[in-house]
């Protein structure tokens, strides 16, 4: 199944729901067809890509902070790329190691190979001789949606 992005009553980017999701807001009623994908529908519905809140969705919690913190986010939000050698990651790596206080926070881990992760252990990347070749950063709610 495709993702549908959800769109608030004024046009804002919401967050992405499966087809399925999609279907069953537009029986509902609570949203319409924003763009949809030509000459396919399900029943009576044209097949969406992007649906629209018919009521506006107060979102000020969304203001404020960014996405909490996860691994597969610290993944995406470095594209699977290790921040040591550039090569494919698969697991995450603490900037500052937990056994010395480290934590899981946006800006204290990044993306890593298993081999980059291995080769660091619990050393910090000036110790390891290993410089970041990206700054970890927090995410904001804009760019989740891309």
């Amino acid at each position: 199944m495709s993702a549908v992005l959800v769109l608030n009553a004024d046009c804002g980017p919401l967050h992405r729901v499966s087809l399925r999701h999609a279907i069953r807001m537009l029986f509902r009623q609570v949203a319409v067809v924003h763009e949809a994908q030509q000459d396919t529908r399900i029943g009576v519905y044209p097949v969406p890509t992007v649906v629209r809140l018919v009521s506006y969705v107060v979102t000020r919690w969304r203001r404020g902070r960014g996405p909490g913190w996860s691994r597969a986010g610290v993944l995406l939000r470095d594209g699977r790329k290790c921040a040591y050698c550039g090569d494919s990651a698969s697991t995450i790596d603490h900037v500052l190691p937990r056994s010395r206080g480290g934590r899981n926070e946006w800006l204290n881990t990044v993306a890593a190979c298993g081999r980059c992760n291995n080769r660091k252990r619990d050393r910090t990347p000036a110790e390891a001789r290993m410089p970041l070749r990206m700054t970890p950063f927090a995410p904001i709610w804009a760019v989740t949606l891309t």
